[in-house]
């Protein structure tokens, strides 16, 4: 039956795959080669994906087929071979789909995890695909080098959304790969920057240079008055995810993650740093928009943010090292203060049910300083909570979890995760200066 299964429904994929190279859609067709391979996994997301796939196949083939025929016929053409073979082509995708579906027994591993892995590539190269139709300029990189092979990444970022997916959902993954993936973003991110710098000008986003401080996402366009993508991204992010944006997705956070950690022993979170926030986003904002109208020269906004960006860097080695906290995601930089503030727009949520004695072992690893004794006597955590997810597994008597109505906190936690693993997958492929 194995056989029989990888055999059919990869000749389908392949079917496909020739007729979107027929038609000059290489990116495609390679993607259905890639899909293809990936059964012989035995992933049961892959088995997911690729039903839909040969079901979406069959309808194209309708499709096709009514289309080849129909300009037979109006040619005076004959096309009643043409049909048979058209049928044909459709008997077997749809014989694939149907040993594909019903091969649970065929693609068994990971099947605890199979439907949020699916989801997680379906959504991520949909957001994708509409970033690249809908952008102005090519956003991914492999339509900048290679033009028509644009799909193809799309697919390698899903399948990336899917197996991480895999990883964070297991009680504990997320603690352990959280870190992983941040940081790898990250360093992918200003991998291509240094490259750009260097002379790859097709790895910046427009080919212009612009400092990589998250604040100028905030204080640029308000210095501008215009270059709004990164700000309509986060926001769009943010409201998608909440705060998560400061915890997953901000290619600087990660620097800080990996000074805390660097600490010796996590130290109680200083209440001075949830105070000066609001004075550096203050602070930003008059900036900005202060060299704005002052007419002083450009150079003088640029050495200033570059300042900003250093000062950073600074507080992250000397304040998030001795403090074993994320002092520079939580009072210095001001996008974490509005991710949270606008997070609060968002269903998402991390609550702390009935039950919970006080004991501190979710306070002590929270990195943000959201879960003092007081955020746990109201049962929920306080504004600086970035749902990260560390302390969920903190919790020896699983009192915190996350919720978003009319879902159990198991199904909360997976939509969540599901949701920022896509995320993630589309910053990997379109985040860049």
């Amino acid at each position: 039956m194995a056989v029989l299964t990888f055999t059919l429904s990869g000749l389908s994929l392949l079917l496909l795959g020739a007729h979107f190279l027929r038609v000059g859609e290489i990116g495609l067709a390679a993607s259905l080669l890639g899909l293809s391979l990936l059964l012989l996994t035995r992933q049961a997301w892959v088995r997911l994906v690729t039903a839909l796939v040969l079901a979406a196949g069959a309808v194209l083939w309708v499709q096709a087929g009514g289309d080849f025929i129909s300009a037979r016929a109006a040619l005076g053409q004959p096309w009643l071979r043409l049909l048979c073979i058209m049928a044909g082509v459709l008997v077997l995708d749809l014989a694939g789909l149907a040993l594909v579906w019903r091969g649970r027994e065929v693609f068994s591993r990971e099947v605890e995890t199979a439907r949020p892995q699916a989801v997680a590539f379906v959504l991520s190269a949909a957001l994708l695909a509409v970033a690249r139709a809908e952008a102005p300029i090519p956003l991914l990189l492999a339509d900048r080098f290679f033009p028509g092979w644009g799909t193809f990444e799309i697919f390698l970022l899903a399948t990336y959304a899917a197996w991480l997916a895999g990883r964070m959902l297991p009680a504990r993954g997320a603690r352990v790969w959280r870190p992983r993936l941040w940081a790898g973003f990250s360093a992918v991110f200003f991998a291509q920057l240094a490259l750009g710098l260097l002379g790859v000008e097709r790895l910046l986003m427009t080919g212009a240079l612009h400092l990589p401080v998250p604040a100028l996402i905030v204080a640029g366009p308000l210095y501008r008055g215009a270059g709004y993508f990164m700000l309509i991204l986060f926001a769009v992010s943010v409201l998608l995810v909440g705060p998560a944006w400061c915890s997953h997705l901000c290619y600087i956070g990660a620097w800080d993650d990996l000074s805390r950690r660097a600490a010796r022993k996590a130290s109680p979170f200083p209440t001075w740093a949830l105070k000066i926030r609001w004075l550096s986003l203050a602070l930003v904002v008059l900036a900005a928009l202060g060299l704005r109208f002052s007419g002083l020269p450009a150079s003088v906004a640029v050495v200033s943010a570059a300042l900003f960006g250093l000062a950073g860097v600074a507080v992250m080695l000397l304040l998030s090292r001795r403090f074993g906290r994320m002092i520079h995601c939580t009072a210095y930089c001001p996008m974490g203060l509005l991710a949270d503030l606008l997070g609060r727009l968002t269903p998402w949520r991390l609550r702390i049910g009935p039950g919970c004695d006080g004991c501190g072992s979710c306070s002590r690893v929270c990195p943000y300083g959201a879960l003092s004794p007081a955020d746990l006597a109201r049962g929920r955590p306080g504004l600086s909570c970035t749902l990260c997810g560390d302390c969920l597994p903190a919790c020896a008597r699983r009192r915190i979890g996350y919720r978003l109505p009319g879902l159990s906190p198991e199904r909360s936690r997976s939509a969540f995760l599901v949701l920022v693993m896509a995320l993630h997958a589309v910053f990997l492929g379109v985040a860049r200066m």
